[in-house]
This record gives structure tokens, C-alpha cells and sequence, in this order.
């Protein structure tokens, strides 16, 4: 498979994971496992976000070791870098120019209006960086900087994506060219799909909650420790009584790794008001081991493997930089700063 933009016919995917942190089973089913089944069809450009993770994490002490265990955990998920590019978002210096370029097509209130950076400012107030306000420019830098057509991102970054299509929407109106085509979701014809967490209070995450997050390096015993204190009731106290929210999350993550006669038995188990939570969980717990065992493994002699890990990055970056130094060019050409060639 190529990855070259100038050659390839194939519709380009771009995504990424910020490198603070462990992945978690939300990544893995919000976004990896899109992952794996785009290598086949798409040309994918799939990175390590670093510069991203600057924005909350500016302590740069761990973050060479996260960049290794995230690429180690991308390939032990099923990525495979004959196939797709994998690569560390600072290492392609385009990038950080078309972030400058957009800025200025970005404004002030807009980008305090976001979400993320909402709830970033209540997390962190001592720490409201311009970094964190424009954000959503750097990931639309990301996207754009190869064209991408294709973004397979979880539900918590659609107004990112929205925001994506708005400035290169903007440039193109603005400097007259269509550079930038629109990217947007792709989740294999399914709702993009958010992850709860164990206790039924938000999302899994990198950072919070640990204890109510499934890691893909978590050991099992700690997955069984994580599982059994999820967040039940007494149960149901007549058949077919409406699910709480914090049950329907534990037969959501129930659906994602057990076999369709565990969902069926603790289904029925439920709307006949004889569900037993302790059995559930344990069941859930086994199943859970059994899915994240084999990542963390491999994931982990992958680790070991430094040289081999800087080798997909080298060669990441090289692909990378072919498709994002087409996109400057064009960008540059489109705005009149391709000073050398104009007469």
C-alpha cells in the first residue's frame, strides 16, 4: 500500500492518540479498532500526538517513555506499519507551520466556546495555556496537513472535527483554492461510540478516574479488582423494570467483549428481575481479561524492542513529511507566499 498523497487513489484517513497516559479500552473501541479495519482500504496516517499532550502535561520527564508504549500499544492492537504510517506528531514540522497558518483564520471566542477547553479551564485553572485554547487548530493541523477525507475519532472530539471542516472551509473561501477537502466521522456505519466508565460517571480517561478505567496494560488481577466495583443496585424489583444508566453502561461494556449467549443469559436474567450483579461482574471481568490479556503482552516485549520502535518511527515520519510538505506547498501557493516562484 502506498502512502504517498501524490500517488495514491485511495481515500486518506488521519487519526491520533495523545502520548500522556496508558491507553484505555475506550480508545481502543472509540478509535483503534477503526484503526485496524481502515489499514486494509485507506491510505491511514495514524500518530502519536506529543505536541498535544503539552497543552495539559508540560512536564516532558515521561513523555519520551509514553511515546514508545503508545506506538508499541498501536501495533499490538493490530496496526501494522508496512500498511499504514505510523508516526510522532513532532516530528513533522509541517504540521506546526499550517497550525501558525490557521491561527490566523481562527478566532478568539470561537475557540473559547469549545467544550474541551471548558471543561480543561474547570480541571486545570492554573494552567489555561494558548496551547489549550487553540487546540482544536492544532488537531485541524493535523487532519488537513495530509487532506484527510476520513477522521475515525471517538464521540468527545466531534466538535474538534466540526471546528476542522469550519477553518478549512475558511482558508479555502478565503484565499480562493480548494486546498482542503472535509473531513469528517467514519465508524464503519456505527454511532461513534463513547466508552462509560466503571462508577457510571462520564467516559473512560487517560488521567481521571483510574480506577473506574480499563487499561490496555492493566494486569488481571487489577481488571477483576476494577470490575467488581462497578456501579450496581439491588437489582430490578419486578420483571422488565427500565435499566438505570450506570446498569445499561455495564451491559454496554458487557457487549463489547462477551459472547452473545453471556449478553442473552444476563439479559433475560434482568427483565425477569432475578439478575445477580456479583455473577455478572465476574463473568464480565473474565471476559474483559481474556481481551485485553493478549494486547498487553504483546505490547509489552514490543517495548523492549527500542530499535525496532524508532525504525517505524523513522520511517513514519518520512511518509508523513512527502504527504504534509504536498499540502505546504499548495497551501503556500494558494495565499501568495511561495515567494521564489512568483515573477
Amino acid at each position: 500500500m502506498s502512502n504517498g498523497a501524490t500517488s495514491s487513489k485511495r481515500e486518506i484517513v488521519v487519526s491520533g492518540i495523545r502520548s500522556t497516559g496508558v491507553l484505555h479500552l475506550g480508545n481502543y473501541f472509540g478509535a483503534m479498532r477503526n484503526y485496524v479495519r481502515m489499514q486494509e482500504d485507506y491510505d491511514c496516517y495514524f500518530f502519536i500526538a506529543d505536541w498535544h499532550s503539552l497543552t495539559t502535561h508540560p512536564d516532558t520527564k515521561g513523555l519520551s517513555g509514553s511515546v514508545h508504549r503508545v506506538l508499541a500499544e498501536y501495533i499490538a492492537c493490530g496496526l501494522d506499519p508496512a500498511k499504514v504510517t505510523l508516526y510522532v506528531q513532532s516530528d513533522i514540522p509541517e504540521i506546526a507551520e499550517l497550525y501558525l497558518l490557521l491561527n490566523m483564520l481562527a478566532y478568539k471566542g470561537e475557540l473559547e466556546k469549545t467544550a474541551s477547553f471548558k471543561d480543561k479551564v474547570r480541571q486545570q485553572p492554573e494552567n489555561v495555556n494558548a496551547g489549550l485554547l487553540t487546540y482544536p487548530v492544532l488537531m485541524t493541523s493535523d487532519i488537513l496537513v495530509h487532506r484527510a477525507v476520513k477522521v475515525p475519532v471517538g464521540k468527545d472530539q466531534e466538535q474538534h472535527l466540526e471546528m476542522a471542516r469550519n477553518f478549512g472551509q475558511r482558508f479555502n473561501h478565503r484565499y480562493g483554492q480548494e486546498v482542503f477537502p472535509e473531513p469528517y466521522a467514519f465508524n464503519f456505519g456505527h454511532e461513534l461510540l463513547k466508552v462509560p466508565s466503571l462508577d457510571g460517571a462520564g467516559k473512560m480517561s487517560k488521567s481521571e478516574n483510574q480506577m473506574a478505567t480499563l487499561y490496555l496494560n492493566d494486569d488481571d488481577d487489577l481488571i477483576r479488582k476494577k470490575v467488581m466495583k462497578a456501579k450496581t443496585d439491588a437489582g430490578p424489583t419486578a420483571p422488565n423494570t427500565p435499566m438505570p444508566d450506570y446498569i445499561e453502561n455495564l451491559f454496554l461494556l458487557m457487549r463489547l467483549v462477551s459472547d452473545d449467549s453471556t449478553i442473552l443469559h444476563y439479559t433475560a436474567a434482568y427483565n425477569d428481575a432475578a439478575i445477580r450483579y456479583g455473577d455478572m461482574k465476574k463473568a464480565l471481568a473474565e471476559d474483559m481479561i481474556r481481551f485485553i490479556a493478549p494486547i498487553r503482552e504483546s505490547a509489552r516485549e514490543l517495548e523492549k524492542d527500542k530499535g525496532y520502535l524508532h525504525k517505524v518511527m523513522r520511517e513514519g515520519a518520512e511518509k508523513a513529511r512527502i504527504s504534509a510538505a504536498a499540502t505546504l506547498q499548495l497551501v503556500r501557493h494558494a495565499m501568495g507566499m511561495d515567494y521564489r516562484f512568483l515573477s
